[in-house]
């Protein structure tokens, strides 16, 4: 990774949970634990020598005085939503654009795309990249065409928002509960999926001229009991003291046949490029005991903190952290010189 010409100023920008974010507090766990990508990516600017400061975004008015005031040469930027709303990630993005500072990562329209989960499974669709089969709600279901198990998911949130251990339904009497209680909380329409029962892999992406697929990670349920179903349910990606958390493991790389892996990387970088992806991103698999893929999702701002599946990834390919944080600023600062052209 070619190192950077000079020493750049770079404000690190993430979404601050502070008191005016919405949401209970265990939801709000996954949006606090941004702050440990921020020190990890100051403390890598430190190292190749760039000039940088932190800011939680809190309260946008005051916010962008400040980094107005500072005139940044970039933005790395680490937002995944704005005061307690997920939806509301592409929106600071836009900001970005609007005032005209290099920011790092995906664009507003992939960060919206991605975002909404139906629209993401309609692209999958267009291009015959298999996803399960879904259904959208939108009040308390009538009827499925769907053959049980299936799973129920929020259809616009990120970091498995709502996706616990009774996400997984057997019956069209949890199915109405289910479908119920996430329209309450999240004020959004319901993904129902097709249940896909067997292994869990992501693929992380970086860059994207060219793009290149690092290794292939795998969710190890091995050590979990029989009585919870095998899912990154947002007990065991975020809960630290949950026996789930502590018991599903993330293998990097993958042990898994050269033609899985050929297949998981193929699909990984036609999502990422169908969506529009940069500088790095992360897409979500099930895989069934025929070995049949299928795209959950792609996650355009994964987090990247030094002990999340992204770094793991970076690792099982060979790249040190501050090398990669580097090829991001590098990344970043082109566009701007070929946005002058």
């Amino acid at each position: 990774m070619k190192p950077s010409s000079r020493s750049y100023r770079v404000a690190v920008i993430y979404n601050s949970s502070d008191e005016h974010a919405e949401g209970d507090d265990v939801d709000l766990i996954s949006e606090k634990a941004v702050e440990d990508e921020a020190q990890a990516v100051m403390k890598a600017l430190e190292q190749k020598g760039h000039q940088s400061f932190l800011l939680g975004l809190g309260l946008i008015e005051k916010d962008l005085v400040q980094i107005t005031s500072a005139k940044p040469d970039m933005i790395f930027n680490l937002c995944e939503g704005y005061r307690g709303k997920a939806r509301h990630e592409m929106f600071i993005a836009g900001l970005w654009e609007l005032l005209g500072i290099p920011y790092s990562g995906n664009n507003p329209l992939t960060l919206g795309l991605a975002q909404n989960k139906v629209l993401t499974k309609r692209l999958l669709d267009s291009k015959r990249i298999p996803t399960p089969p879904y259904q959208v709600y939108r009040k308390v279901p009538e009827s499925t065409f769907l053959t049980y198990p299936i799973i129920a998911k929020p259809a616009c949130e990120d970091a498995s928002l709502g996706i616990t251990q009774e996400a997984v339904i057997e019956n069209f009497d949890q199915l109405k509960v289910r479908v119920g209680h996430l329209l309450e909380k999240y004020q959004q329409p319901v993904l129902v999926e097709q249940f896909i029962d067997g292994r869990e892999f992501n693929v992380s992406v970086l860059g994207h001229s060219p793009a290149r697929v690092l290794a292939v990670s795998e969710i190890d349920f091995s050590s979990i009991d029989t009585s919870f179903h095998k899912i990154t349910s947002y007990e065991a990606k975020w809960l630290k003291d949950h026996t789930l958390y502590k018991n599903t493991p993330a293998v990097c790389p993958a042990v898994i046949k050269s033609s899985l892996k050929h297949k998981l990387q193929e699909a990984a970088l036609m999502t990422y490029q169908l969506l529009g992806g940069r500088d790095y991103g992360r897409v979500d698999f099930r895989v069934d005991e025929d070995e049949n893929i299928y795209v959950l999702e792609f996650n355009p701002n994964p987090d990247i903190s030094l002990d999340a599946g992204y770094s793991n990834a970076l690792r099982a390919a060979g790249l040190k952290y501050a090398d990669f944080v580097e090829y991001i600023i590098n990344q970043t600062m082109s566009r701007l010189n070929h946005d002058k052209n």
